[in-house]
């Protein structure tokens, strides 16, 4: 019997179970001197299962409160600063860029900081937002909606950016001239057709989307759908010939270009 309970002993550090789950493993090797000899194996790892799978859906919820707090709308500076400063406030502290008509593209830094100068620019218009790989969801839209001269919005690789998001963009329709949702991981051909109300886009990229199935023939069904845009993404005719070894596609942003 000393082999098993050495065995044992070996596990209990990687597994880091509580004193009372070893004395449970030890009544197994030595059941003569426990009280818990109907305590199975098999019971024991049903029981740390169990816990692994509580301890993930606790992680799960926590991130998840953290996306839905990072989406809240700012009503007190919306009040205080209107639409346009609060739409900014939103985008700098998802860790975005944003741009004032006439004014230079506005970044916070390395941790997170960023001057509050801009909250003098009432009066001006947001124009251009890079919201790339930020947290934005289908509430935080709701800050960026009221901003009705905004002409550019890159959300490229965003993760919580759905087709449900996509069907909410109409509210920019009249300004929206560019968009680019390269390489969000949760946008399919649903999303892309609610994107026929945004006639005045000019240039749309729709590369990297993992969820589409057949890029190619999505990419013609959009230009046919948006005939005065200009559709950036995976090469129609290696679409539907089902090459994908080709000259690779630049989905670098067009502002950093």
């Amino acid at each position: 019997m000393a082999a098993p309970r050495a065995s044992f002993c070996l596990v209990a550090p990687v597994w880091k179970q509580s004193t009372r789950g070893i004395r449970g493993l030890s009544g197994l090797a030595a059941p003569e001197g426990s009280e818990k000899k109907g305590r199975t194996l098999l019971q024991f790892l049903a029981d740390r299962f169990y816990d692994m799978e509580a301890l993930r859906e606790y992680l799960l919820h926590r991130q998840m409160l953290k996306v839905h707090q990072k989406n809240r709308s700012f009503t007190n500076i919306k009040t205080r600063y209107g639409p346009e400063i609060a739409g900014a406030f939103f985008i700098l502290k998802q860790g975005g860029a944003v741009k004032f008509q006439g004014k230079e593209w506005i970044r916070p830094s390395g941790r997170g900081r960023f001057s509050l100068e801009f909250l003098k620019l009432q009066a001006v218009p947001v124009e251009a937002i890079d919201a790339s790989g930020c947290a934005i969801n289908y509430t935080g839209l709701d800050n960026l909606l009221p901003l009705k001269e905004l002409r550019s919005l890159w959300l490229q690789r965003c993760p919580h950016v759905d087709d449900w998001c996509l069907s909410r963009l109409h509210g920019l329709a009249h300004s929206l001239q560019e968009l680019s949702l390269a390489g969000c991981p949760r946008v399919s051909e649903r999303g892309l057709a609610c994107l026929h109300h945004l006639q005045n886009l000019r240039r749309l990229d729709i590369s990297d989307l993992p969820a589409v199935a057949n890029p190619g023939l999505t990419q013609i069904l959009v230009e046919e759908m948006l005939p005065n845009c200009e559709v950036l993404g995976a090469n129609w005719a290696q679409g539907l010939k089902g090459a994908s070894e080709e000259q690779p596609q630049d989905t670098a942003s067009p502002l950093h270009a």
